[in-house]
């Protein structure tokens, strides 16, 4: 049987264990987002979630990604001892410095790593301007 040791008086003992027993509250997910010339492209570790369960949307410029991941059934004559998982909904929100657009955003869902590749708008794309010479 697994043991759990007794708590102590100690802060940062009873802060560890707070952050330790996490089930049912709210987890933010982690993103990386790298800015290219034309486009922003947003990635996040989202393993074992299906990708039935997982939505991406784009509202006033604010990219939306919410996932959802249930707790497996359990039969009647179990007890769980450790539950170090995450269950729940995660969620998280972020806007871009400039317009996107929308209608094309792509997203790919591959070994649990969901990656958006976010168009910048055309408008504010870095333009090449050419320099005419007189002779």
């Amino acid at each position: 049987m697994l043991m759990r040791r007794p708590r102590t008086s100690s802060l940062i003992e009873r802060f560890l264990d707070e952050a330790m027993s996490f089930p049912n509250q709210s987890v933010t997910l982690a993103l990386d987002v790298v800015e290219r010339e034309t486009d922003y492209v947003v990635t996040t570790p989202i393993p074992g979630v299906d990708p039935e369960h997982i939505e991406v949307k784009l509202d006033d410029d604010v990219l939306t990604i919410t996932a959802e991941v249930h707790e497996p059934a359990r039969q009647e004559n179990e007890r769980v001892l450790i539950r170090e998982r995450r269950y729940g909904r995660f969620s998280r929100s972020l806007r871009f410095g400039l317009p996107v657009q929308g209608d094309k955003i792509e997203a790919d869902y591959t070994n649990g790593l969901l990656t958006i590749t976010v168009p910048k708008a055309e408008a504010s794309q870095p333009k090449k301007i050419s320099i005419r010479t007189s002779k």
